[in-house]
């Protein structure tokens, strides 16, 4: 088994196994590696340490093998920075909006027409009926998905 650094069109870095170098090279060949977090399958390994066995890595503290529980970074900086901000909008959504469900759309047009006393709402709308409140004028946002919701 080899481990490979791998990083994508959009810069994710990531790593994976494989049980060779022909394997891997057979995997993109045939379109199967692909990003875990954007599904990108143009994917290139990064530059990757050498793993150190025997007497040398007991020498060296940063060749220490790591505790198996310990978590992995599989996101940069960034990835994670986004992550934080959209997990805190939706919070803020949750925290300060009406769920309205699946009668979503006609509140929606209810609060814009005047029907009703205006307030923040959050629910479910199917695609037409957001093109439909879209195309009328009513501003509409969809809400992101949790971004732990990908892994």
């Amino acid at each position: 088994m080899i481990r490979f650094a791998l990083r994508c069109t959009h810069g994710h870095e990531f790593e994976s196994w494989f049980q060779s170098g022909e394997a891997f090279d057979a995997q993109m060949k045939s379109g199967l590696v692909a990003c875990p977090l954007c599904q990108a399958n143009e994917v290139r390994k990064a530059v990757m340490a050498p793993a150190l066995a025997g007497r040398a890595a007991e020498l060296l503290p940063s060749a220490k093998p790591q505790d198996s529980r310990a978590p992995v970074a599989l996101l940069d900086r960034r990835d994670r920075e986004l992550r934080a901000v959209i997990n805190a909008f939706r919070k803020h959504v949750f925290e300060v909006a009406e769920d309205v469900g699946t009668r979503f759309a006609g509140e929606a047009r209810k609060i814009h027409d005047g029907l009703v006393p205006g307030r923040a709402i959050y629910g479910q709308a199917n695609l037409e009926e957001a093109r439909a409140l879209i195309e009328d004028g009513i501003a509409v946002l969809p809400l992101p998905p949790a971004a732990d919701n990908y892994n």
